[in-house]
C-alpha cells in the first residue's frame, strides 16, 4: 500500500465495502483453517445484511471505524459492550468493553493502520476480545497493544477448528 491512509467513521453507504473486507480478510487469513463457507457468497450476503442493519441503527450500537486508502476501505474495527453470546461465549465478561472485530486486507498489514483502528474504537480503555487459536500474527499484535491471554477458551460446537482464546487488558 503506497501513500497515506486515514481513519474514518463509516456511513451507511459503506456497508457493502465493509462486508467485502470482512469476507475477503477472512479468506486471506483463515483459508487454511476454516471451511470455505466462511468466505462464500452466502457469507458475504450475511455480512452485508449485518453491516447494513448495524449502520442504519440510530444510534449505531457500538464503535466502528474504517481505514481508507485512495478512497477504498481496506479494514475496519468494531467494539461495544461485552454482553451477548459473541462477547461472552459462555463466560462472564472480563471487561465491560469488547473488541468484536478488527480486520484488514493483507495489503494494509504492517502499515500501522491496524493500531490506529484499535485506538479509534478502544482508545486505552480496558477491554476483552476473542482470537482464533493459531492466529499468531493477531495474538502478537494484541500483545503489543497490552492484551494478555486470560485462560478462557471457547470451542465452537459446530466446528472443532474454531477454538477461540480470550485476551484482556
Amino acid at each position: 500500500m503506497n501513500g497515506p491512509w486515514s481513519i474514518h467513521i463509516p456511513a451507511a453507504a459503506d456497508a457493502a465495502r465493509i462486508a467485502r473486507v470482512h469476507t475477503d480478510s477472512w479468506r486471506e487469513t483463515y483459508s487454511d483453517v476454516l471451511d470455505g463457507r466462511f468466505f462464500s457468497d452466502e457469507a458475504y450476503a450475511r455480512r452485508l445484511d449485518f453491516w447494513t442493519r448495524y449502520l442504519a441503527a440510530d444510534p449505531v450500537p457500538g464503535r466502528l471505524a474504517v481505514v481508507r486508502h485512495n478512497g477504498q476501505i481496506l479494514g475496519f474495527a468494531n467494539a461495544g459492550a461485552a454482553t451477548g453470546p459473541d462477547a461472552e461465549h459462555g463466560f462472564p465478561a472480563a471487561r465491560p468493553l469488547h473488541l468484536f472485530s478488527i480486520y484488514l486486507l493483507s495489503a494494509a498489514h504492517g502499515t500501522g493502520s491496524g493500531r490506529a483502528l484499535l485506538d479509534a474504537v478502544l482508545a486505552h480503555e480496558p477491554a476483552q476480545l476473542w482470537v482464533l487459536r493459531g492466529n499468531d500474527r493477531a495474538i502478537a499484535f494484541y500483545a503489543r497493544n497490552g492484551f494478555v491471554l486470560d485462560g478462557a477458551e471457547y470451542t465452537d460446537s459446530s466446528d472443532p477448528n474454531l477454538v477461540e482464546l480470550r485476551m484482556v487488558r
